[in-house]
């Protein structure tokens, strides 16, 4: 076994960093480490919380780590934030907004940078959960960056995602055209002290009679994360929500799709690695880069070359 895996497995933290750092790297080694990572996993509860900025979604998370920590279960976030484009890192490190665990061994924050994704999710952020979960927390808590149509993305990594919206702010027009509204296990009315919840209220439930889903109603939550309201009410609808799926065949088909997806994308990965590789490598290829070249009959043809090379290989 690969020996940072060995010491996540004893919950080594400074080891989980390490590794998710690996990850983030794409270290030559991270198949293996993640492979071994995998065979150690614990089946924590990942959930995906997503909504417009400015919803307030780190001051809720934020709350609720508090609520999770007084019911004594253990809690890893991975904030995924904007790429900056200078240093490929994560540019609001949403760790500072959270300050106040830092010293709480029962709880891990660690900001992931989207690095471009179109999903809105790095691939390593997978990766990054699935080590959370080798590690042994109860839960796992994943902050995306905002909302848009990369964010239909979160679905692929949790088990139940939370939608944050707020009243009055135009978030329900924008996440209908998103798509976002289809994949929202929960939705969360966040600062409900302000007005415009009732209207806010009726919308969703007028959408959950229009698509009239079989199995799960995602329940409506109201919310106020500033003055510690509906946190308890929140907790008890995410944890209904792992229950439906563990105790119905849905739970089963979710993790099988997630899987299917995950393969695929590690197909992708490795595929775009092998072939960039043989293009880098050969300099009559990179002779064709010029501003009339045809992109599109050059992918043709690398990808091409590189299968006859395999196959010569072979």
């Amino acid at each position: 076994m690969h020996p940072l895996a060995e010491r996540i497995q004893k919950r080594d933290m400074r080891a989980l960093a390490r590794a998710i750092t690996l990850i983030e790297n794409d270290d030559d080694d991270k198949l293996k480490l993640m492979s071994d990572i995998f065979s150690i996993k614990k089946q924590a509860h990942y959930i995906g919380i997503t909504g417009s900025p400015g919803a307030g979604k780190s001051s809720l998370i934020n709350q609720l780590l508090t609520y999770i920590r007084s019911l004594d279960l253990t809690v890893a976030v991975i904030a995924v934030d904007p790429t900056s484009p200078f240093s490929g890192g994560s540019l609001l490190g949403d760790r500072t907004r959270m300050n106040q665990h830092f010293m709480d061994p029962g709880i891990f924050i660690r900001s992931m940078a989207t690095r471009g994704s179109l999903g809105g999710l790095a691939r390593s952020t997978k990766d990054a959960i699935r080590a959370c979960d080798a590690y042994g927390f109860d839960v796992i808590l994943v902050e995306t960056v905002g909302v848009g149509q990369s964010e239909l993305d979160i679905m692929k990594v949790v088990d139940t995602t939370g939608l944050v919206l707020t009243p009055n702010s135009g978030d329900v027009l924008q996440i209908f055209k998103a798509g976002i509204m289809e994949i929202a296990d929960l939705f969360i009315i966040n600062k409900a002290d302000l007005p415009g919840v009732g209207k806010l209220k009726a919308t969703l439930e007028e959408y959950r009679m229009i698509v009239k889903p079989k199995g799960w109603q995602p329940p409506i939550v109201r919310t106020i994360s500033t003055e510690n309201k509906g946190l308890e009410e929140l907790w008890e609808k995410l944890v209904e929500h792992k229950s439906y799926l563990y105790e119905s065949k849905q739970g089963e088909k979710q993790r099988q799709q997630q899987l299917k997806l995950e393969v695929y994308d590690l197909i992708r990965e490795e595929l775009w690695r092998e072939v960039s590789n043989t293009v880098e490598a050969d300099e009559e290829k990179q002779k064709a880069l010029h501003e009339e070249a045809d992109p599109y009959q050059l992918a043709r043809s690398w990808v091409q070359n590189w299968m006859k090379k395999g196959n010569d290989d072979g």
